[in-house]
């Protein structure tokens, strides 16, 4: 299906809040929530367009690669691991976001700017959903 095509209001309404959602993220750490995301999601289109966003924003092949295994990792600062928690605890919503996770979260970001990063990742996480049950494939546009 082209959700673009036979559901344009709907596609632009996405658009709209993805727009809103990045206003005041860095670049790099958008791309790094929205690639986790991705990654739980099995959204293989999403993967593809935001692994390459990421290298445009200045993120290394390590750090891409090393996504996956976060937590094992030494690449990321705290801020980010903060940031990747949330998008983990918020994309597996079942299991509900702890007050730790959130609390440290809003120890490194501003109100607003954790809006901002909860609104990316629910907008992340419609997406991959739309992608997903539509069959988008990388490449495909």
């Amino acid at each position: 299906m082209n959700f673009t095509s036979v559901a344009p209001k709907v596609f632009k309404a996405v658009l709209a809040l993805d727009a809103a959602a990045r206003e005041g993220l860095d670049p790099v750490l958008l791309e790094l929530v929205q690639i986790r995301a991705s990654q739980i999601n099995g959204c293989a289109y999403c993967l593809d367009y935001h692994t390459g966003d990421a290298r445009k924003a200045g993120e290394t092949e390590d750090r891409i690669h090393q996504l996956g295994a976060w937590e094992e990792s030494s690449l990321y600062t705290a801020k980010e691991r903060a940031a990747l928690a949330l998008t983990e605890a918020v994309t597996r919503l079942p299991e509900g976001v702890s007050d730790a996770v959130y609390d440290e979260a809003a120890r490194h970001f501003e109100e607003a700017e954790l809006a901002h990063l909860i609104a990316l990742i629910f907008t992340v996480n419609t997406w991959n959903r739309m992608n997903v049950t539509t069959r988008k494939t990388p490449g495909t546009h």
